[in-house]
């Protein structure tokens, strides 16, 4: 589940994520939440900043100095609950990044009534939409 804002001018902020998983039996539930969290990281990077853009004929980014991730002062509050479980210890992965992107744009939606068709998520067609 995805909290955002968006202003006048279609900027879009992401204030709280929250997060429920089940990987059967929890042994290091401080590692599953971190696991979770930097995959929120990820997924929003994706979703917000994600354009990997061709110019004759070559990606144009090359690393992460051409490539941002989102950083600490942008990251919401995310919370993650781990759901209690007598199941075998399955693993976690990044379990949040295919979901963050549909939580986020369905917020838009609920906040504008403007559907996002495509990532990353630009403020130039929430203003044509």
């Amino acid at each position: 589940m995805a909290e955002v804002s968006v202003s006048p001018e279609c900027s879009v902020r992401v204030h709280r994520v929250v997060c429920a998983v089940d990987c059967g039996l929890a042994v290091n539930p401080d590692q599953i939440r971190a696991q979770v969290e930097g995959s929120v990281v990820f997924g929003l990077t994706a979703a917000l900043y994600g354009a990997i853009t061709i110019e004759n004929g070559r990606v144009e980014q090359s690393n992460f100095h051409d490539y941002p991730m989102r950083r600490m002062n942008e990251m919401p509050t995310v919370e993650v609950h781990i759901v209690p479980s007598t199941e075998r210890s399955s693993g976690v992965g990044e379990a949040a990044v295919p979901q963050i992107a549909p939580a986020v744009v369905n917020a838009i939606f609920a906040a504008t009534g403007k559907r996002v068709r495509r990532l990353p998520i630009r403020t130039e067609e929430l203003k044509r939409t």
